[in-house]
């Protein structure tokens, strides 16, 4: 089976989200949604990564790394 896109991941991902808040759902069906949603948001993290891994090599003056938008504004340099 081929690897899942993110894109994929998150689409899975909104459609457990809206599952879950249905609340119509037995116990059990929803702990199954809530660890495949744990796997999904899991997957999304790990593409994340690779991305911002990808973007970090692709800088070639190296002067401006890749600040994670969660970073706090005092890491990112190019602030001024």
């Amino acid at each position: 089976m081929a690897e899942q896109s993110f894109e994929q991941h998150m689409r899975r991902l909104e459609e457990i989200v809206r599952e879950l808040e249905s609340l119509d759902l037995p116990l059990e069906k929803s702990v199954a949604l809530y660890r495949e949603g744990r796997v999904a948001a899991r997957a999304c993290r790990e593409l994340l990564d690779k991305a911002e891994h990808a973007v970090l090599l692709c800088d070639e003056d190296g002067e401006h790394p890749f600040v994670p938008a969660s970073a706090p504004p005092e890491a990112d340099d190019r602030a001024e």
